[in-house]
């Protein structure tokens, strides 16, 4: 089985070793578009770290997260040492290969019951703090660690809860320095949503993994062989995102398969046109709901059949969210540029629009 090996982030890696070198005092961003590694990034540094810190590494990926037990249920690791030795008996020696269990904040199942029944948030976070304080005063600095926050974005426990949630980042990092906090994201329009928020004005700091450079990819390319053709061939139709890199590597004639996956993008686009021309979506800002219209679509990603970045005067903003939302742009908020989530996007957009 061919393995893929981590690549080189060394910029990005040494970006979140010298915020864990320093006294906690800003929640950290880790952002970019979709499949850029990001996880990959933040789970390969918390592999290497050494004993002096204790990661709490929260995943909302995939997770149905509707009400409050919901959330306290992915928050917390109930008995985790209970359940490793459960894994013991079944696994026997391999036992060994087994990393420490970083994932949710440790809890006796009384506690997590007594949480659970009385359904008052606040009195989870105390918790949180609690545990946090117990490792910070025995020498070991803890990382809480959220990937995909915008999962909960609108969900609401007596008000917002991502507001109360960053209210108590705050406190963790920039109040008492007691913890790092990261959370990681790929959605655009919840970034740009936590940007604006005043409350997180001079609290937060922005940390960009985007796709790799020319120079990276062609660098990761020639660990795996490819010929100055083949790189030239990924270069064109993958540029240096990492998922659809790792495609090519695992595949034998790569011509054919950069091709089927430009075509595929390319239908997929055209059924999101075609689909406009009998739905007009409907987009919230604020309190108040528009229509996405076809017409300003098309507009939108017009501007990128000469360019591959734009920036966003003159957008219709209802468009550009819809298009953000989908996945087909991705926003930069900390630069304001506009870009398509993909060299393949880019690529299908431009022959899409040949059409229109």
């Amino acid at each position: 089985m061919k393995r893929i090996e981590f690549h080189d982030r060394e910029r990005e890696a040494k970006e979140i070793m010298d915020i864990l070198d320093s006294e906690p005092s800003l929640i950290t961003f880790v952002y970019g578009p979709i499949n850029s590694g990001k996880t990959t990034l933040v789970n390969n540094l918390i592999d290497r770290l050494p004993e002096d810190y204790k990661v709490f590494y929260i995943n909302l990926r995939g997770r149905f997260i509707s009400n409050y037990d919901d959330f306290i249920k992915v928050l917390f690791d109930v008995e985790h040492e209970t359940r490793y030795e459960r894994i013991k008996e079944f696994l026997g020696p391999v036992v060994r290969v087994l990393p420490e269990s970083y994932y949710g904040i440790p809890i006796p199942k009384d506690v997590f019951l007594k949480l659970f029944k009385e359904k008052e948030v606040e009195d989870a976070f105390v918790y949180i703090e609690t545990v946090a304080s117990a490792f910070y005063e025995s020498g070991r600095v803890p990382v809480l660690v959220i990937d995909e926050l915008q999962v909960i974005g609108d969900m609401k426990i007596d008000g917002l809860l991502t507001y109360k949630l960053f209210n108590f980042f705050v406190r963790l990092t920039k109040e008492l320095h007691l913890a790092h906090v990261f959370v990681v994201t790929s959605d655009s329009l919840f970034l740009e949503q936590v940007y604006s928020e005043a409350m997180l004005k001079g609290r937060c700091r922005y940390l960009l993994v985007d796709d790799f450079d020319a120079v990276e990819t062609t660098a990761f390319l020639s660990k795996y062989g490819f010929t100055d053709d083949e790189k030239r061939v990924a270069l064109e139709h993958c540029g240096g995102k990492p998922v659809c890199l790792l495609e090519l590597i695992r595949a034998g004639e790569k011509q054919k398969l950069v091709k089927k996956m430009l075509a595929t993008r390319i239908n997929q686009l055209k059924d999101l046109l075609d689909y406009l021309d009998y739905i007009k979506p409907k987009i919230m800002m604020g309190d108040a709901e528009y229509l996405v219209e076809k017409e300003d679509v098309v507009d939108t990603l017009s501007r990128f059949t000469d360019a591959e970045v734009i920036d966003d005067r003159g957008l219709n903003r209802p468009a550009k969210q819809f298009l953000i939302k989908d996945n087909i742009l991705f926003l930069d908020p900390d630069t304001g540029i506009i870009k398509p989530q993909s060299r393949l996007d880019l690529l299908a957009i431009r022959e899409v629009l040949e059409d229109v």
